[in-house]
């Protein structure tokens, strides 16, 4: 490709990106996410819940790693570009290396799924890290600018909440205990959806410090999904436990 040719694929595949978050909008309305308690056979054969989270994820760390180092570029020796593909990497090494082997029981995950995750990996995968590997430009004063520092801070203030809630929701059962319970603590005292605002948080911090069409619509995806989860494990909680605290949200503190 020449650089301008690329650069457009990457724009357009980013516009799509956000079309499809539009159209996965509006079939959320209609149909939870298929996975975890709302999976269902009609999405295919089971796939074991930790070979399926470390399968599809692995994209996510290894292409962008393939591009970093296997292809020159000198966009990757500029400090803002090295601390995005930084950020990037962080969350994608402990969702593919760590998160996966940490799950405690967990429902199969089905087929259909397990694919479309995987292939939406590579997808933004490459987008993200090729665009900041090759093309982003920022001016040398950007990692002391506002919507950098905002962002990262957003961004680490979002990857840690995912990684504390998760730890809240693997340590819910004793060994040995089945069934469901409430998780409590951390941000759980004030939404159901604490995981999903931490992740959330993460990529729209992400957006800002990046300031590309490539990151916000990574950021709309993620937020078009996981608000629709979040909604979605808040009305199941409230349905099943009738002592479910009154005063918490769904996904945003005191709000929603």
């Amino acid at each position: 490709f020449l650089r301008e040719d690329e650069l457009y694929i990457l724009d357009l595949m980013a516009y799509f990106m956000v079309f499809m978050a539009v159209c996965t909008f509006f079939s959320l309305l209609f149909q939870n996410v298929p996975y975890g308690r709302y999976a269902s056979s009609v999405y295919g054969f089971p796939v074991n819940v930790k070979f399926a989270w470390f399968i599809q994820e692995m994209p996510s760390l290894f292409l962008p790693l393939a591009l970093v180092l296997w292809t020159s570029s000198a966009k990757t020796s500029l400090l803002p570009n090295q601390l995005l593909i930084a950020m990037f990497l962080c969350h994608y090494f402990q969702r593919t290396l760590i998160y996966p082997f940490l799950i405690r029981g967990g429902k199969p995950t089905p087929f259909a799924s397990f694919a479309l995750a995987f292939v939406f990996c590579i997808y933004n995968g490459y987008m993200q890290i090729r665009y900041l590997s090759h093309y982003a430009e920022y001016p040398a004063y950007w990692v002391s600018h506002p919507c950098f520092i905002a962002g990262s801070c957003l961004w680490l203030v979002g990857w840690l909440m995912n990684i504390h809630s998760d730890h809240i929701l693997r340590n819910l059962r004793k060994p040995g205990e089945t069934g469901y319970k409430i998780p409590r603590g951390g941000m759980f005292q004030y939404v159901s959806g604490a995981n999903f605002l931490g992740e959330i948080t993460e990529w729209a911090g992400f957006a800002l410090a990046a300031h590309s069409i490539h990151s916000s619509a990574f950021a709309i995806f993620t937020t078009v999904v996981l608000t629709s989860r979040a909604m979605a494990h808040h009305k199941w909680y409230i349905n099943k436990f009738e002592d479910y605290p009154k005063s918490r949200k769904a996904l945003i503190p005191f709000v929603i």
